[in-house]
């Protein structure tokens, strides 16, 4: 019985709803759905059938190991996780030597060093991340795993303003719990991964060395989709607890 469970768990997470399917060859004695029809995976019930949603209107269930089917790949759609920048520049003086207290750059100004910021991100991504990026070091077994194919960090202007972006590469359609999960991923790369690092190494600029944060402590900092960006502009910058 444990075994069944298990098994109808591993085929619920292989196959989730909305998976493509191409059927190849259906056993059905009676009225079988004609080879070479195309359709969805509706849900996978306890038996492991799967109830589909056949593009010519049919509903019968799949059968596997009887039933002959194969998947149609998924094209990957880009996912951008926009999140603010701080800039602290570190001045020449008259001397050509750095000041020691830095000043924050203002967000819009940030903008005339977008060139060198996203030279510097990329100088810091590592041969062993190229197929993934940092999902290379995302370990659980779950939907976030499976559906994330990659995730760079980059940068981008947004409301004339230069911001920090998670590029994601995504089969297929995240879930609200899947999305908040990527997203406290992201956070952690920002704050504590990546970010971390990348913030400890200076960008040379004209005006003096600038050092870029991905994230801050700041409350109003969030992670956020274009949807949820475009939400934000239009409510006048508010973050919404």
């Amino acid at each position: 019985m444990r075994q069944k469970t298990e098994w109808v768990k591993f085929m619920k997470e292989q196959y989730p709803p909305g998976t493509r399917i191409r059927l190849t060859e259906m056993k059905d004695p009676y009225d079988p759905v004609p080879p070479g029809t195309e359709g969805a995976v509706d849900y996978i019930d306890d038996e492991c059938q799967f109830h589909m949603k056949w593009d010519n209107g049919r509903t019968l269930a799949l059968i596997p190991g009887v039933d002959r089917f194969s998947i149609i790949p998924q094209p990957l759609q880009t996912l951008k996780l926009y999140m603010p920048l701080t800039v602290m520049l570190y001045e020449q003086n008259q001397w050509g030597d750095l000041e020691n207290d830095p000043v924050e750059i203002d967000s819009c100004d940030v903008l005339e060093h977008a060139d060198s910021i996203l030279a510097a991100i990329v100088k810091e991504r590592r041969p062993e991340e190229a197929e993934r990026g940092l999902m290379k070091y995302y370990h659980k077994d779950d939907g976030v795993n499976q559906k994330v194919q990659s995730c760079v960090f980059t940068v981008e202007q947004a409301h004339n303003q230069l911001m920090g972006v998670a590029e994601c590469r995504v089969k297929g359609e995240l879930t609200t719990e899947e999305m908040e999960l990527l997203k406290d991923y992201v956070s952690g790369q920002a704050s504590d991964g990546f970010g971390e690092g990348f913030e400890q190494r200076p960008i040379k600029t004209s005006d003096g060395e600038i050092c870029v944060s991905l994230w801050s402590s700041d409350k109003n900092w969030s992670i956020m989709t274009q949807d949820e960006l475009e939400q934000d502009q239009q409510m006048g910058g508010m973050t919404l607890e």
